[in-house]
């Protein structure tokens, strides 16, 4: 069912249109649930009760390629589409932690501020996508530690550098209730060899999901999103 499911995604193509109304045609919880952990992000995504319909599909993803515009242009933000816990279309914002924080440190860079204040622009135009703020680092040890002792130290660290995100994005703007979860992860979910530096450098992050709120899909499934 999932790769007939990728292939008619592929075959309607690449836009989020396309592919919010195949998931939602097919979809629903269950299956959303299984598309999202492909993209490695099932904790994302507002509770459903119900089966999320193919008009409610399209609706969102046409929404959500208007959300991805918005962001690509927010300066040293990487972004991409990604399937949430639903089936529906979401946005990924990744910042890598160089451009955030030095070495070890929690502290917002001013490079960062300035990327996260027009970061903040964004969401406080799309106030029916929630947020979901996630941070990670490599698995580089620390001096004097045990392997365990550093990942509990990297988790840790993970975790600090979410909530500084968190909370500059709310002291410049953005409602705390948008955003809906802030979690530290530290080695888990590499993205790249952590063997190399070039590797190391792309796991030390911080990913902000915005993904369609409990409004906005029930905006769709009265047809009056825009």
């Amino acid at each position: 069912m999932i790769l007939t499911l990728c292939a008619g995604m592929i075959m309607m193509g690449c836009n989020n249109l396309g592919k919010g109304t195949t998931i939602g045609a097919v979809g629903g919880a269950v299956l959303g649930a299984v598309v999202g952990k492909l993209a490695g992000n099932t904790a994302v995504g507002a509770a459903v009760g119900t089966a999320v319909g193919a008009g409610t599909g399209a609706l969102i993803g046409k929404h959500m390629d208007k959300v991805k515009a918005q962001a690509e242009a927010v300066k040293n933000a990487q972004v991409e589409s990604v399937t949430d816990a639903n089936g529906l279309q979401a946005v990924k914002v990744t910042f890598d932690s160089g451009i955030l924080f030095t070495t070890g440190s929690s502290t917002l860079s001013n490079v960062a501020k300035q990327s996260l204040s027009n970061f903040a622009n964004v969401l406080r135009q799309n106030t029916d996508c929630d947020v979901a703020i996630q941070g990670y680092t490599d698995n580089a040890g620390w001096k004097n530690s045990t392997a365990a002792q550093s990942a509990e130290k990297n988790q840790k660290l993970s975790l600090q550098r979410a909530q500084a995100v968190t909370a500059y994005l709310q002291s410049v703007g953005v409602s705390a209730a948008q955003i809906r979860s802030t979690e530290g992860f530290g080695e888990a979910n590499p993205v790249a060899d952590n063997s190399t530096s070039a590797g190391k450098a792309q796991n030390r992050r911080v990913e902000v999901y915005m993904y369609a709120s409990e409004a906005m899909i029930n905006a769709a499934n009265n047809g009056t999103l825009q």
